[in-house]
């Protein structure tokens, strides 16, 4: 979940959103695989070709701390464009490994979340990071 300033038209106030809607990150043993179906809404698994995708824990982290943290971060959908893949040297999110672009003078990691097509981008402004070979 990520607080967001909500605008009614008497007032403003903080709520809670989900980071990425309409999912749910589960982690459970194979066995355990259609018990989710038992649950009120729950649908489908996002898939690819058949399967259940899985998220690496890398990934995984990298949300949780960034939303821990604070950092400023946006949810995108559209693909990675190739470009410098660094990795996090100083801040909250030390040792994480994304791919940096420059937006509109703002530094933003762009740490994909493997196999559902978001990305997950961070402000960059007060980090400091090295770029990978």
């Amino acid at each position: 979940m990520k607080k967001v300033l909500r605008q009614w038209s008497d007032r403003k106030k903080w709520v809670e959103m989900p980071v990425i809607s309409s999912y749910i990150f589960i982690n459970i043993p194979k066995q355990d695989y259609r018990r989710v179906f038992e649950a009120n809404g729950v649908v489908a698994y996002v898939s690819y070709k058949g399967k259940a995708c899985t998220i690496p824990d890398s990934d995984i982290e990298a949300m949780r701390r960034t939303i821990e943290n604070q950092l400023d971060f946006d949810v995108e959908t559209d693909k990675l464009e190739k470009g410098q893949t660094i990795t996090v040297t100083s801040g909250p999110l030390k040792g994480i490994t994304g791919e940096v672009l420059e937006i509109q003078g703002a530094k933003k990691l762009y740490l994909q979340i493997s196999n559902i097509g978001y990305t997950l981008v961070v402000d960059l402004a007060d980090a400091t990071f090295t770029k990978e070979k």
